[in-house]
């Protein structure tokens, strides 16, 4: 099966003052299709740099990153662009959920800047607010939501839109412990209909639910041994 994601020696560096910290060290990564991958780490072990390199958020000081056949070390910003829109659905720990906006209007939003008719925008909607159990919301502004209802919203954004893979950071961050435990079932629910799911977590419990787990420390990347779990 081919790789959907290939990295491979992956350095990244940021320039303090007179000093060059190097965050993440020869990191060499390969996700595919359908894979429920987890990135687990504490804080500070580059696991927000490593997420924001796969989102094409940021690029690497060196090595090499292929995302469905693009490599991106060699893409402008407006390429980056296009390939974050078409090949990657964010889900963020905060919801990022506009407040004046209906649920249906939040996830309506990317689909904005695809060009399609306000018609089709709304039905794709429909369906996936749907699908992720908030058929009864969709009228209802961020403030009239729950925590879990808010994060399903953003899911549904992230999912409308038919990426190649589903990023999720730190995705049960701001739940309590049930109503993150339902959001990581309704991930495990789409990952077993065929989307690839990479989720970026500090918690050892959540990164269990993923098929694979893969642990950062101090920016360097190992396969964890589920046999210790």
């Amino acid at each position: 099966m081919a790789e959907i994601l290939s990295m491979k020696n992956i350095c990244k560096s940021y320039i303090m003052g007179a000093e060059e910290l190097e965050v993440l060290h020869n990191v060499s990564l390969s996700v595919e299709p359908g894979e429920f991958l987890s990135i687990l780490g504490p804080s500070g072990s580059g696991k927000s740099t490593m997420m924001n390199i796969i989102g094409c958020l940021d690029v690497p000081t060196s090595g090499t990153y292929h995302l469905s056949g693009n490599d991106i070390n060699q893409l402008n910003e407006i390429e980056l662009a296009k390939v974050r829109n078409k090949e990657i659905g964010f889900v963020f720990q905060s919801f990022h959920l506009l407040p004046r906006m209906t649920a249906l209007q939040n996830v309506e939003l990317p689909l904005i800047y695809s060009g399609l008719p306000h018609s089709r925008r709304q039905k794709l909607s429909e369906d996936i607010l749907v699908r992720v159990g908030l058929g009864d919301k969709m009228g209802n502004l961020p403030n009239q939501l729950s925590g879990g209802q808010q994060q399903r919203v953003a899911i549904a954004r992230a999912l409308v839109t038919e990426p190649t893979i589903l990023l999720a950071d730190e995705p049960t961050g701001a739940l309590d412990q049930k109503t993150g435990a339902q959001v990581m079932e309704l991930f495990e629910e789409i990952n077993r209909d065929g989307k690839t799911i990479i989720m970026i977590t500090h918690d050892t419990g959540i990164a269990q639910r993923a098929r694979r787990v893969v642990n950062i420390l101090d920016g360097y990347l190992t396969e964890a041994d589920s046999s210790n779990w």
